[in-house]
């Protein structure tokens, strides 16, 4: 066998940012060759400038592992190239993308179950894409050099990364709207970043929360509060908020429903759930409402077809797949299976105090319209996802506004329910984790910095629903009597009202912070 001939490690690393782009990435291009708006030109600049970019990324990590690493560095990129084989299979064969949700499901997954994916197919395309490039990464003899070489290699990299990101900024919004999708296609960064944050958030799970001071249930008075978190569900398309359209037709003839002006502390889920569910805004991991009030003695339960919530420590603990499984005359397909047998599963605990808690995804882009079942498709035609709504906004809002209308059928029909139950105290609380960008000032969907964002992906809406005598509201709908406006609520009001609700006496309580007063 003919010995490979040396390289220098430019060359090297030249080889395999460019080998990396060409086997491993075409999947990405195309999704961005599919989903960029504007002219030929425009669209082709970003492919380029995007192109332009990996190569500069991949060049300096090929040259930095090689040049620390040496052989640690060369065995690194040759499981690079074989991940990255298996990955683009996938990606191509079963048409998924290689975020968390699939990084998770890969460690999930028992022999038995990832062998029915084994095919002449994949260890072909493992051969062909991972096996020999990896080989040659082992094998190819390089020529390592100086140290002042690799900085000016880096350093070079850098600028180029930094002068197309200056030259592409008006693409930024564009990026931040497909940035999962992009995250999932980019190899083989896509599986390495998001194994990172699967890692991260499994040690968050196994944080230490910060236990709030121990209370007690003062009564034996049976109660129960659903706690509904929206999902991108925002004030300004809410009938019941002044909006022109009839949105909330069920909710705006509710007898006893109360809102309040309400902001959001974040413009994404993983924040705005957990200032929900926890006694102040911050940065720390306080025992959130459901693991406090589950040690406090309630009868605690979480639903969800969403995702990014606090560390949940409760013995029921239920997605939409495991209610579909127990549900099965409800369609799966959407949140109402998150309201399936909730009357049975509340009338039948041992328990005086119970606590549901619904983490739905109603109103989340960017496919508003596959959010409701099509009887709930009021304002017609729609636009299928948020591509084709920024070509024509009024057909993205019909489909969001379906959704909200969708969400009006589901509360109403909580809240009946919970209003048969005459041998309970009860009460609804809806409130969403943020709001959403609809087109204004040409903006979509959310997750832009406090600091820029627009009102609409803060703005959200709160709802409440109390059984006759069950509490007292404090005032906060219209304005108020000396022709004021309302206060805003913030998030955390939530733990206290609920506290209220189910009658636990804490220190951890803050009446300030109470949608409800003592009688």
């Amino acid at each position: 066998m003919k010995q490979l001939r040396p390289i220098s490690l430019f060359t090297f690393a030249c080889v395999v940012s460019i080998g990396t782009l060409v086997l491993y990435n075409i999947p990405f291009f195309q999704y961005v060759a599919e989903n960029t708006n504007g002219n030929w030109a425009g669209r082709a600049f970003l492919i380029v400038s995007l192109a332009v970019v990996m190569l500069a990324v991949n060049f300096m990590m090929t040259y930095l592992l090689m040049f620390l690493l040496r052989i640690v560095g060369r065995f690194l990129l040759a499981v690079l190239a074989l991940i990255n084989a298996t990955a683009v299979y996938f990606i191509t064969t079963y048409n998924v993308m290689m975020d968390a949700t699939t990084i998770a499901n890969v460690f999930n997954t028992r022999y038995s179950e990832a062998s029915g994916f084994f095919s002449w197919s994949l260890w072909i395309g493992i051969t062909v894409f991972g096996v020999l490039p990896a080989l040659w990464c082992l094998l190819q003899p390089v020529v390592m050099d100086k140290a002042r070489k690799m900085s000016i290699c880096c350093g070079a990299s850098l600028g180029v990364v930094v002068v197309e990101a200056l030259l592409n900024i008006n693409q930024t919004l564009w990026i931040s709207q497909h940035d999962t999708e992009l995250g999932g296609l980019l190899q083989p960064w896509s599986y390495v970043v998001n194994t990172v944050r699967l890692a991260s958030f499994r040690m968050d799970e196994q944080a230490e929360e910060i236990r709030l001071p121990d209370g007690k249930i003062t009564d034996n008075e049976k109660a129960v509060v659903v706690l509904v978190i929206g999902e991108s569900a925002r004030k300004a398309n809410f009938q019941l908020y002044g909006y022109q359209r009839q949105t909330n037709p069920r909710l705006s003839r509710c007898e006893g429903l109360k809102v309040y002006q309400a902001t959001a502390c974040a413009t994404y889920t993983t924040a705005g759930t957990k200032a929900i569910l926890e006694p102040q805004n911050t940065d720390e991991l306080y025992e959130v409402l459901p693991n406090y009030a589950f040690r406090m003695g309630v009868d605690v339960s979480w639903r969800t077809s969403n995702w990014g919530e606090p560390p949940i420590h409760i013995d029921e603990y239920l997605t939409d797949g495991e209610l579909a499984e127990k549900y099965a005359d409800t369609n799966k397909d959407y949140d109402g299976i998150l309201f399936a047998g909730l009357r049975e599963r509340i009338t039948t605990s041992k328990k005086d105090k119970v606590l549901i808690i619904l983490h739905t995804s109603t109103s989340h882009g960017p496919n508003y319209s596959d959010k409701y079942p099509k009887e709930f498709e009021i304002f017609k035609p729609v636009a299928r996802n948020v591509e084709e709504g920024e070509k024509n906004v009024a057909l993205l809002v019909n489909a969001y506004d379906n959704t909200i209308v969708y969400t009006d059928f589901l509360l109403d029909s909580l809240i009946s329910t919970l209003r048969s139950m005459e041998d309970w105290k009860s009460a609804m609380i809806f409130i969403s984790d943020h709001g959403e960008s609809l087109g204004e000032k040409g903006m979509f969907m959310h997750g832009l910095p406090m600091r820029i964002a627009p009102k609409e992906q803060y703005e959200i809406p709160l709802l409440v629903w109390t059984s006759d005598g069950f509490r007292d509201y404090r005032s906060y709908g219209g304005r108020q009597a000396d022709g004021s406006l309302p206060p805003v609520l913030e998030q955390h009001y939530i733990f206290h009202s609920v506290i209220n609700l189910l009658s636990i006496d804490s220190p951890a309580y803050n009446k300030k912070h109470d949608i409800f007063v003592a009688r």
